[in-house]
C-alpha cells in the first residue's frame, strides 16, 4: 500500500496578476499552443505559460515577459505534478481566455483562473505529485446585501460587461 504526502503551495504573485492553472497532455507541443491561442484571444496580453513534462522531468515554459515567465515556471516546478500547466497573465481576464484555453486539443482540465491569493495543496506518493484542489482566495463569511449587489453591477459595467 502507498503513502499519501499532503503539501501547500503559495503561488507567488502581484495582486494585479492574472493566474489559471490546468492539466493538459502533450507537454512539447500544448506548452506552444496554449502561448500561441491566449496571444490571438486576447491583443496586447502580457502572458506566460509554463507546463511540467513527465520525461524528461522538467518544466517547459513559453513567455512574452520576462518576470510571468520565472513566476509561471517557478510555480509548475513547486507544484510538481506531471501535465500540470501554470498561465500567468497580465491585461486580460480568465474570462477573456477560458473558452479558448477550454479548446486547446491538449487541455483536459482547470483547476483555478483568479487574481485571488492561490493555494494548490499537493499529494504525494512514490510515483509523484498530483494536485488534490486549490484554495481561491479567502474564506466567505457573509452573503450580499442590495448594496454591494449594486456595487458589484456597477463594477461589472465599469469593467465592460453590462447585464442583459
Amino acid at each position: 500500500m502507498s503513502e499519501i504526502k499532503f503539501e501547500v503551495i503559495n503561488i507567488e504573485k502581484e495582486p494585479r496578476d492574472q493566474v489559471i492553472i490546468g492539466q493538459a497532455n502533450f507537454s512539447i507541443y500544448t506548452v506552444d499552443n496554449i502561448f500561441r491561442d491566449l496571444l490571438t484571444a486576447v491583443p496586447g496580453i502580457k502572458v506566460a505559460v509554463a507546463m511540467n513534462e513527465a520525461e524528461p522531468k522538467l518544466v517547459r515554459f513559453n513567455a512574452n515577459d520576462e518576470r510571468l515567465g520565472k513566476l509561471a515556471s517557478i510555480s509548475a516546478q513547486q507544484i510538481g505534478a506531471s501535465h500540470v500547466f501554470v498561465t500567468f497573465m497580465n491585461d486580460a481576464f480568465p474570462v477573456n481566455v477560458l473558452p479558448t484555453l477550454r479548446n486547446v486539443s491538449g487541455v483536459c482540465g482547470i483547476y483555478v483562473a483568479s487574481a485571488n491569493p492561490i493555494q494548490v495543496i499537493i499529494g504525494k506518493t512514490s510515483l509523484g505529485n498530483a494536485i488534490i484542489g486549490v484554495v481561491d482566495g479567502q474564506a466567505v463569511d457573509s452573503i450580499e446585501n442590495d448594496v454591494q449587489r449594486e456595487a458589484r453591477r456597477n463594477l461589472v459595467k465599469k469593467l465592460g460587461y453590462i447585464l442583459g
